[in-house]
């Protein structure tokens, strides 16, 4: 019995908990890419390095750094020399605004993505964790708004209950 109820809370918890399969940089990785950006000896080194830079900045824990990173990719993206760049880089402004829990900005940059390649794995994983997190949220909120129904639901029943006990007295 004990092992089926804890099995029960455990799944139960397992939809607030959420899976975010994205890696996760540290101040180390990105002070590291930070020098190499200021240590770069040429023009395509220097854009190589703030690529790498962005990347990182987006993966951060750190809503700070994500929204750097935002900003970086942001300034940039009219500046994209192939497809393949503009993929990338939209690709990246997607994982940012999904990391700082703009969902519906980040499918939006995401289907801007795919339309330059529909069939990127990466793109395709993140779209998924996307749904799988709208339907997440989209759960927990039912159960608040239900569980607030409850409440309201047996403080009434409670308040008319003693109000017809007082009535026959």
């Amino acid at each position: 019995m004990d092992g089926h109820v804890g099995k029960f809370f455990e799944s139960v918890s397992s939809i607030f908990r959420g899976s975010d399969t994205l890696p996760v940089c540290d101040r180390d990785i990105i002070a590291g890419c930070e020098t190499e950006v200021a240590d770069a000896a040429n023009e395509e080194q220097k854009n190589e390095s703030l690529m790498r830079l962005s990347w990182a900045l987006v993966h951060s824990g750190q809503p700070e750094d994500v929204n750097r990173g935002i900003g970086m990719l942001e300034a940039s993206l009219g500046k994209s020399n192939s497809s393949l760049q503009t993929r990338e880089k939209l690709y990246l402004l997607a994982v940012g605004h999904y990391r700082n829990g703009d969902y519906t900005r980040s499918r939006e940059i995401l289907e801007r993505c795919i339309e330059i390649q529909p069939d990127w794995r990466q793109a395709l994983t993140l779209q998924r964790l996307l749904e799988e997190k709208t339907k997440r949220d989209g759960l927990i909120g039912m159960a608040i708004i239900t569980g607030a129904f409850g409440v309201v639901g047996l403080v009434a029943g409670g308040i008319i209950a003693a109000a017809s006990s007082s009535r026959k007295k």
